[in-house]
C-alpha cells in the first residue's frame, strides 16, 4: 500500500484533496476521448486518401486537440496528469481491441497482445510507485564535501556517495545516476529504475506495433470481404485513428529509444550529455585555466561492453 500512496503521491503533485485527485483523471480522460476522436474525423473527412497520406493530417490534428484540451483545462481550471493519459490511451487502445478487431484475430496473436497491454499496464504502476534512487539531503555529506547545501556539493561530486547525483530541475529532487524527468510517467529516470523504464519504453513500442499488425488485418479483411460498408462507421474509424495514433507513437518512440541505446552504450546520461559544461568531470581544457578550449570528455565510458554490462547490473 505505501507503493500505492507513493504513486498517487506524485500523480497530484500539489493537490490536497481527493477530489482534486478525481477531477484530474476524469480531465485526463476527457483529454484522451477527445483527441482520439478528433483523429477518429480524419478517415472521416478524408476517406479516399490512403493510410500512409492520413498519417501526417492525423499527427497535425492529434497536436492541436492536445493543444485546445490543454487551453480548456486552464479555462476551467482543472490540471490533467500526464500518467494517467499515457493509462487512458492503453485502455482506450485494448477496449478498441477486445470490442472490435479481436474476432479478426488468431488466438496467439490475441494472447501476446492481451499480455502485452497487462504488462504495460503493470510496468507504468511499478514505475510510478517505485524509487528513481532519490538522495536525501543529509548533513553529515554537507559537512565532508565543505558546501552550504546539497546543490552545492553535487557540482563536485568528488565524493563517492554522491557519485552522478544530479538534481531534477522540474521536482528538485536529488537522484542518482539521473537520466531525465519523464513527463509522461510522472517521475525522474535514476539510477533505480533506468532498466524499467527502458523495458516500458520497448513494451510500449512492441504493443503498438501488434496493435498496428492487428487493426491493419482487420481493415483488409473488411476490404477484401466487401463488408467494408455495413460495417459500424464509429467502430471502423476508431480502428484507423487509434492505429494512426499507434503509427505515430512508435515513429517518435523509436527515435527515443535508439538515443537511450546509445546513451547505455557509452554510460553517459540525458542529463549529462546536454549540460556536460555544468559538470566539472566531463570538461578537458586544452592549457591549464583556460575557459576558452573546452572540450567533451567521457569519465565514465568503460567500452561498449562492460557499459551495457553495468547497466544490466542489479543496482
Amino acid at each position: 500500500m505505501s507503493r500505492l500512496a507513493t504513486g498517487l503521491q506524485r500523480l497530484r503533485r500539489s493537490s490536497s484533496s481527493p477530489w482534486e485527485v478525481l477531477w484530474s483523471a476524469l480531465a485526463s480522460c476527457g483529454l484522451v476521448l477527445f483527441s482520439q476522436l478528433a483523429v477518429a474525423m480524419v478517415p472521416r473527412l478524408f476517406p479516399k486518401l490512403s493510410l500512409l497520406a492520413m498519417l501526417p493530417i492525423a499527427g497535425l490534428v492529434f497536436l492541436a486537440a492536445i493543444v485546445l484540451g490543454r487551453l480548456w483545462r486552464r479555462f476551467i481550471g482543472v490540471a490533467a496528469s500526464a500518467p494517467l493519459f499515457v493509462l487512458f490511451n492503453i485502455l482506450l487502445l485494448w477496449g478498441v481491441y477486445v470490442f472490435v478487431i479481436r474476432r479478426d484475430t488468431s488466438s496467439l496473436l490475441d494472447m501476446l497482445i492481451n499480455a502485452e497491454c497487462a504488462l504495460l499496464l503493470w510496468g507504468l504502476y511499478r514505475i510510478l510507485s517505485g524509487d528513481p534512487g532519490i538522495v536525501a539531503c543529509d548533513s553529515s555529506y554537507l559537512e565532508e564535501a565543505g558546501c552550504k547545501d546539497f546543490v552545492e556539493a553535487i557540482c563536485p561530486s568528488e565524493l563517492p556517495v554522491l557519485s552522478r547525483v544530479r538534481q531534477c530541475n522540474w521536482c528538485k529532487a536529488n537522484v542518482r545516476g539521473y537520466d531525465h524527468h519523464c513527463p509522461a510517467f510522472g517521475t525522474c529516470i535514476g539510477q533505480k529504475n533506468h532498466r524499467l523504464f527502458m523495458a516500458l519504453l520497448t513494451g510500449f513500442v512492441v504493443a503498438e506495433s501488434t496493435y498496428t499488425m492487428c487493426s491493419t488485418k482487420y481493415i483488409t479483411r473488411c476490404i477484401n470481404s466487401g463488408t467494408l460498408r455495413s460495417e459500424n462507421p464509429v467502430s471502423l474509424n476508431l480502428v484507423i485513428s487509434t492505429m494512426l495514433f499507434s503509427i505515430l507513437q512508435v515513429v517518435w518512440q523509436i527515435v527515443f529509444l535508439m538515443w537511450h541505446i546509445y546513451c547505455i552504450c557509452f554510460n553517459i546520461k540525458t542529463d549529462e550529455w546536454i549540460n556536460w559544461k555544468k559538470y566539472p568531470e566531463f570538461q578537458m581544457r586544452e592549457q591549464p585555466l583556460s575557459d576558452l578550449e573546452v572540450k567533451f570528455v567521457n569519465p565514465y565510458d568503460k567500452g561498449m561492453l562492460c557499459n551495457i554490462r553495468d547497466f544490466l547490473k542489479p543496482k
